[in-house]
């Protein structure tokens, strides 16, 4: 054997143990006399000791010559150690060393393998296997282990069964673009990885498979976040016999139990939000309640006046952010910059402070006088100290660009503390978004999610207004999760896909298959799926997801480490029948 013990296993009760260890060294110390190494492994730092009176004088000498990172081996005696280290599991033992031998040498590293590491991010991605010695990354793929664990084990108990979906499936029109892979065997043709597994999980409904979960690789060919990869991974799960209120009972109890068990967070009941309250109160559809800063719409006490910036305006909104009365001008200036960046968007700022003694100063007294500016104050629910912020313009661009500012401002107020939790459902989404281009309907969440069956009227009156059976997870201002009941009759999804624009020539051809089955006695089901990165992610404290995966891309998808995506053999694309016009 390698090794008989970890290193990070040793204490005072194996003293005068003989052992055999292997493992990095993490650093050495020679005194001449006396050297000392740090040997790592996963498990931990144990250090080792090689003494010139005790130990055999070639050994000795060939301990000089360790390397960082270096791969080495040894046998030795567990001795107490005189210079304690209160700061290791190991720390009040070290091995004399009677035997070592150098399993591989290392050349010295891009970077140094330490908790804080003197390397950047991308010298880290393109040497992603030393990055992950590090005990932050190894820490966060443990991390990452455990919470898949959890699920798997809460998801079994409760009598899902785990299933394999196929990656080679067939390309769909609607949701992101597809990534596709030329098929050798049927020239011209190609397969696509899945965005979900989706048809396929609705499938094994109809097959009977009531409870199935997968935790899957599922692929986009979209632009990149931090919270954003092209590859990424879903807790996927569809139940057959059930109403929303039996998925959102069950996927709020496994919340709860990873809550509980890997945050040892006790959580009550989730509060549920509509769509159409979320977006008015916060301006999107995955709040961060954790903090309050709610909007405070003001046409009704802003309008009306000489301010004809409010005047014209769709909408006029602001919100209170608590204890910035005292912000100084210069800060309040870098504030409406930060607003009017492109990524906002926003043509300027109004601000109200809410002084001490119950007076305000704003920037438009000129327009508006003490009653105005209360009645403000009270709108937005600010108190004396507060600062209020006010925009204005057209509704849904003015919602979206105030929301931004709050979840700033919330940033640097160090309201969205990372070891606080509040989970939240968002329910009754809109089922149908119109695109303003095209003219065109498309689904909101997919074609196949269920229209509440008293909208269903609307459909041919008002798609608009209709409300998807659809719900979301959000946690801390993310959404990790998201599902819908499914629509599991064949004139329904027909109907649908009239609805989205297809003809029934291409429904048949894209999703014929889908229809089929459920001419076979298709029960009524639906289901959620869970972002594993990203809930990881939030679980582990962070807003972005790459160290909680093993070897992430880069903003551009590419991976730098094996120099991915990259161009193929000629002899490849002849055999697969591609002919590359790169003009």
């Amino acid at each position: 054997m390698y090794r008989s013990h970890t290193c990070g296993e040793l204490n005072s009760a194996h003293i005068n143990t003989q052992v055999t260890l292997a493992g990095w060294v993490q650093k050495s110390r020679d005194k001449g006399f006396m050297n000392w190494v740090d040997l790592r492994d996963r498990y931990g730092i144990t250090q080792l000791v090689f003494d010139e009176s005790r130990t055999d004088k070639a050994v000795f000498e060939q301990a000089k010559t360790l390397g960082r990172e270096f791969v080495i081996q040894v046998r030795g005696t567990v001795i107490e150690r005189e210079s304690k280290n209160p700061n290791l599991p190991t720390g009040d033992i070290e091995i004399l060393v009677q035997e070592l031998t150098v399993l591989n040498a290392a050349i010295v590293p891009p970077f140094t393998i330490e908790d804080e590491t003197d390397g950047g991010e991308d010298i880290r991605m393109k040497y992603r296997y030393l990055d992950i010695r590090r005990n932050p990354v190894k820490n966060s793929l443990l991390f990452r282990h455990r919470v898949a664990m959890e699920v798997r084990n809460y998801l079994s108990k409760q009598g899902f069964c785990e299933v394999e979906t196929p990656y080679l499936i067939k390309s769909t029109p609607e949701g992101a673009r597809d990534f596709v892979v030329p098929s050798r065997m049927n020239p011209g043709q190609f397969y696509a990885l899945p965005q979900s597994p989706q048809t396929f999980k609705q499938l094994l409904m109809v097959g009977g498979m009531d409870k199935y979960f997968q935790i899957v690789k599922c692929f986009r060919d979209e632009d990149l976040r931090a919270d954003r990869q092209p590859e990424f991974t879903q807790i996927d799960c569809e139940m057959a016999f059930v109403k929303q209120e039996d998925i959102l009972d069950t996927f709020e109890g496994l919340t709860r139990h990873l809550l509980k068990e890997i945050k040892d967070i006790e959580v009550n009941k989730f509060p549920r939000m509509t769509y159409d309250h979320a977006m008015k109160t916060y301006g999107n559809d995955k709040p961060d309640i954790r903090f309050g800063m709610e909007f405070g719409e003001l046409n009704s006490v802003a309008q009306q006046k000489d301010f004809g910036v409010f005047n014209s305006a769709e909408l006029v909104v602001g919100i209170a952010a608590p204890g910035c009365g005292e912000m100084t001008r210069k800060e309040i200036d870098a504030l409406i910059d930060w607003v009017k960046r492109p990524q906002i968007g926003a043509s300027g700022m109004v601000y109200v402070k809410c002084n001490e003694d119950g007076s305000y100063k704003s920037s438009v007294d000129k327009f508006y006088d003490q009653t105005d500016l209360a009645a403000w104050a009270k709108a937005t629910g600010a108190k004396s100290g507060d600062m209020i912020f006010v925009l204005s313009g057209p509704a849904d661009k003015t919602r979206t660009q105030l929301s931004a500012l709050r979840m700033e401002l919330a940033t640097r107020l160090g309201l969205r503390k990372p070891d606080e939790f509040a989970p939240l459902w968002v329910i009754d989404f809109p089922l149908l978004e119109k695109d303003e281009e095209s003219g065109r309907w498309h689904a909101m969440h997919h074609p196949f999610t269920s229209p509440k069956p008293e909208d269903m009227k609307l459909l041919e009156t008002d798609p608009g207004k209709v409300r998807a059976n659809a719900y979301d997870m959000v946690l801390n201002g993310n959404e990790i999760g998201g599902g819908s009941i499914r629509i599991h009759d064949k004139a329904t999804q027909q109907l649908m896909f009239k609805y989205l624009g297809f003809t029934d020539e291409e429904a048949r051809n894209q999703f014929g298959f889908l229809m089929d089955a459920f001419q076979y006695g298709a029960p009524p089901h639906g289901g959620l799926a869970f972002g594993l990165d990203r809930l990881v992610a939030i679980l582990g404290g962070q807003e972005t997801i790459r160290d909680f995966i093993a070897f992430p891309k880069n903003n551009s998808g590419r991976d730098v480490m094996i120099d991915a995506p990259a161009t193929i053999d000629s002899t490849q694309l002849k055999e697969l029948q591609i002919q590359l016009d790169l003009n």
